[in-house]
């Protein structure tokens, strides 16, 4: 379903992510897991068209993603780390809206949004305008959102970022229930390392713009010897502190330097 090969992204003379190839199979639950500024969004943001990649070819569902990102787009839902709801309107509107986005025909977008946000509890709640809802609320209306065109692929950025325990886990199960019902493949980031070992059937560790490692949950905790994937994480990534924050900065000062080049 995903086939990412020799993937490079540079801005400047910084190199955000360093040939990568992997596959995520159809119906797969995929964790891409890694420190701060590993190359992890930039990965996502190259997969889902939103940017372009220095070298290197991407296929979604067989087709060049570079090439032909208009139908790449038809076939992927993605749920943003920031929220991407519109407060002002109800839970109803934002489906409404996306529907229309993406030509949900007519006849299907009303029974089709109502089976999805019955399924994320949200169905009561519809007629609610979204800047009433609790964080948890809002995941789940974002995730009932990126299913409802039918995509082949749901891409999850760190969804259950600052949510309680026990969202975090109604939530997945959703997801699971979704992926074995539908057989959606669903590509994943998150930083609670007992949601992929749950989650995921496989997983790959991208550090400093390059796989390190990619197995089973299981098969990651036998490579290194761990009792735990954070434990096995830590030991192929090292426990020094990164700064997310720092590589942005790097980014920022090719991009300056570049600019002054140029002038």
């Amino acid at each position: 379903m995903i086939r990412v090969k020799d993937l490079t992204k540079k801005f400047g003379e910084f190199t955000a992510v360093n040939n990568i190839s992997f596959e995520v199979g159809p119906g797969e639950i995929f964790a891409f897991l890694g420190p701060n500024g590993a190359g992890k969004t930039t990965t996502i943001k190259m997969l889902t068209t939103l940017l372009q990649p220095t070298s290197g070819t991407m296929e979604i569902d067989g087709l060049d993603a570079r090439r032909q990102a208009n139908e790449v787009r038809k076939r992927f839902g993605i749920v943003f780390q920031d929220p991407s709801l519109d407060g002002d309107l109800t839970a109803y509107e934002n489906m409404e809206l996306h529907a229309v986005f993406y030509h949900v025909p007519r006849k299907i977008r009303g029974e089709r949004t109502e089976q999805l946000l019955r399924l994320f509890d949200l169905w009561e709640r519809r007629n609610e305008q979204v800047k009433l809802f609790s964080g948890g609320m809002k995941r789940r209306l974002e995730i009932a959102r990126g299913l409802l065109h039918t995509p082949k692929i749901l891409f999850l950025d760190e969804p259950t970022l600052g949510l309680d325990p026990q969202t975090r886990n109604q939530l997945w199960t959703h997801v699971k229930h979704l992926n074995q019902t539908e057989g959606v493949t669903v590509f994943l980031t998150t930083h609670y390392m007992d949601e992929a070992d749950r989650v995921a059937q496989r997983i790959a560790i991208i550090d400093h713009g390059k796989i390190v490692a990619e197995d089973s949950p299981q098969g990651l905790k036998q490579q290194t010897g761990a009792d735990s994937l954070e434990e096995a994480f830590l030991a192929l990534t090292g426990s020094t502190i990164r700064d997310e924050a720092a590589s942005s900065a790097d980014q920022m000062r090719q991009f300056a330097k570049m600019w002054g080049n140029r002038r």
